[in-house]
């Protein structure tokens, strides 16, 4: 696909996500696409992960229902995108289509509201990040919350928003859809739990191909953030990132959270318990190991200035294809 035309597709999509979000109103008639994935897996789960078949059946199950749920998607959105053009009018009509993908805001809110609940007590912090990581909640202290909300804020930079933006800027429409779903498909089955583990083995390694361009992306903003936010460190960013990655037990999500980690002076990582299972990764910076309601909060500042520069540099590709094409 042209990067005329897909460029400024990812960079307006990112620009209308910023300004309003998802529209309640429209989350409410219509849901959301993750929500209709979410839908889809679902029901693949139920009817072809069957606890009474071997593991290589459920496996190879795993890697038809994941094919049930992209084919149609690519269609679909790639018909959308015939069907409009590559027109003024279907730049705008795709990249208000393609603003669902990125969740700058939804991301924050979260977040945000984790740094509000523990302001009250450590049960309503823990209540507000169950919504934002899928690790067992019930035992954490307040560190343990605010560890595992500016965790979830770096991975989720690079999963939720730098990810769908690259394949949206590099495919269109049709890329950044197929990345969510794949996305969504990992978030549901793709744990190494007795259920998931062959089920959702397709959905884990195809996620970890697809999220492999933006974590280094998103590792690579918040070190850059961190040389334009007073109080973060640059320096102990990029030492973290050069040298912690591979202690995260995924391939994608140590790179970001490691950044995190040095900017913010704090480590991150360590122990973590998901469906009643133990993962126990080393810790990555050199920082503290217990961080608070302030770090949350400078964890988010840091971020917004990630997506400002994601938004510039998204800006300087859309001019510098356009001059390209000109000449």
């Amino acid at each position: 696909m042209d990067l005329t035309f897909t460029l400024p597709l990812a960079l307006l999509a990112l620009t209308i996500e910023a300004a309003v979000g998802y529209p309640l109103g429209l989350l409410r008639r219509i849901g959301h696409p993750v929500v209709w994935f979410g839908a889809v897996i679902d029901f693949l789960d139920r009817h072809l992960n069957s606890e009474r078949d071997d593991m290589e059946k459920r496996r190879r199950n795993g890697v038809i229902a994941l094919i049930i749920l992209l084919v149609p998607v690519i269609f679909l959105t790639a018909f959308v995108t015939r069907l409009v053009g590559q027109t003024l009018l279907g730049l705008l009509v795709l990249s208000i289509v393609a603003a669902s993908l990125p969740a700058q805001r939804s991301l924050a809110s979260h977040v945000r509201a984790v740094a509000d609940g523990l302001d009250v007590n450590v049960d309503a912090g823990r209540e507000a990040v169950s919504h934002v990581v899928g690790r067992d909640v019930a035992s954490l202290d307040e560190a343990g919350v605010a560890r595992a909300a500016i965790e979830s804020l770096a991975e989720n930079f690079s999963d939720g928003i730098a990810a769908p933006v690259f394949w949206i800027a590099l495919f269109g429409l049709p890329g950044g859809a197929v990345y969510k779903a794949i996305n969504t498909a990992d978030s549901m089955i793709g744990h190494r739990t007795p259920r998931y583990e062959a089920f959702g083995w397709a959905s884990a390694r195809l996620d970890d191909v697809v999220n492999w361009p933006a974590s280094r992306i998103a590792a690579g903003l918040i070190i850059a953030a961190a040389y334009v936010m007073r109080g973060a460190d640059a320096n102990a960013a990029r030492r973290a990132v050069a040298r912690d990655p591979n202690k995260h037990a995924s391939p994608n999500a140590g790179w970001p959270e490691a950044a995190m980690a040095g900017a913010l002076g704090l480590q991150l990582g360590g122990r973590r318990i998901y469906d009643g299972v133990l993962v126990d990764d080393a810790f990555m910076g050199d920082g503290r190991r217990d961080p608070d309601t302030g770090d949350i909060r400078r964890a988010l500042s840091l971020y917004r200035r990630a997506l400002i520069l994601q938004w510039i540099a998204v800006l300087g590709l859309t001019i510098l294809a356009a001059l390209i094409a000109i000449d």
